[in-house]
């Protein structure tokens, strides 16, 4: 399979071409996403057969692991093919109880783009996100700071792109008056539709949306809805629901993190499902 078959097609960030359908390597790490996977190989297989399919965006964070996810697609497909953006995210660490402090002082962001750059064993960073918020969501306050420093780093040629994580819509905007961003990454999906009118606008403007928990996080999406209209298309609720984003706006690429490989050749073909005018209608009023 290759980009031009996957489902979506391409979406551009910045100047660089990228399939809608991406993969999110969060999962690779252990439990909780914390220490070494428990198949090594079957790790590395996964991350192989994404590019095998055709996936040219990988989202990874230094701090899944941490250093284990970078460590594991540096090792599965270093050198890169030039087709491949691998997208990641600074601005939290983690400590010995599996949480996720905050690190968006200029000299954590700083170590953080060197520790990235270090572990997936590259010169330049494509894209890095700015994560703000905590676990709970998106939190009030400037990133002025802390993005002002991403923009340093970008001017010193260690990062191509920026985007923004975990942000309200007033931080996107401040965002953007400081430096351009190429894309927002937060939480949506059928259930959780806060961004709604924050994905309209980013359309408008060219800049993509990349939603994490696009199947509703850790626990899947639960909905009667979903689950009818999956039972009428004879497909699964997982796959309605990536299809449904792929159709909700053309800014939005996907990341659905799995360590199978079953997993995610089901995730990419999941995601091409046709959904009829009525499965949309039927879809839309879940999260309203």
């Amino acid at each position: 399979m290759s980009s031009t078959t996957l489902p979506g097609g391409t979406w551009t960030l910045g100047d660089l071409s990228v399939t809608r359908v991406g993969y999110g390597a969060m999962q690779l790490a252990g439990p909780w996403v914390m220490g070494p996977p428990a198949d090594h190989a079957g790790a590395l297989a996964v991350l192989r057969e994404a590019v095998e399919l055709g996936i040219t965006h990988i989202d990874t964070a230094e701090a899944y692991g941490p250093r284990v996810t970078n460590q594991l697609i540096r090792e599965a497909l270093h050198p890169y093919p030039a087709s491949l953006l691998v997208a990641t995210k600074v601005g939290a660490t983690r400590d010995e109880q599996g949480g996720w402090p905050p690190a968006r002082d200029p000299q954590s962001l700083r170590r953080a783009v060197r520790d990235n750059l270090e572990t997936l064993g590259l010169d330049t960073l494509d894209l890095v996100n700015l994560r703000l918020g905590d676990a709970e969501g998106p939190q009030p306050g400037s990133l002025a700071e802390a993005f002002e420093t991403l923009v340093d780093l970008q001017r010193q040629g260690l990062i191509r792109h920026l985007g923004v994580s975990n942000a309200t819509a007033e931080q996107v905007a401040e965002a953007q008056a400081i430096a351009p961003i190429v894309c927002v990454q937060n939480r949506y999906n059928l259930a959780h539709r806060h961004d709604d009118e924050l994905i309209d606008a980013l359309a408008a403007q060219g800049v993509a949306y990349v939603p994490f928990f696009p199947l509703g996080g850790f626990s899947p999406l639960q909905s009667e809805a979903l689950s009818a209209v999956a039972a009428r298309l004879h497909a699964t609720p997982m796959s309605v629901a990536l299809a449904w984003l792929l159709h909700r706006s053309p800014n939005i690429l996907l990341i659905p993190g799995t360590s199978s490989v079953a997993h995610l050749r089901e995730n990419v073909a999941g995601a091409g499902l046709a959904l009829s005018p009525d499965d949309l209608a039927e879809l839309d009023k879940i999260g309203r």
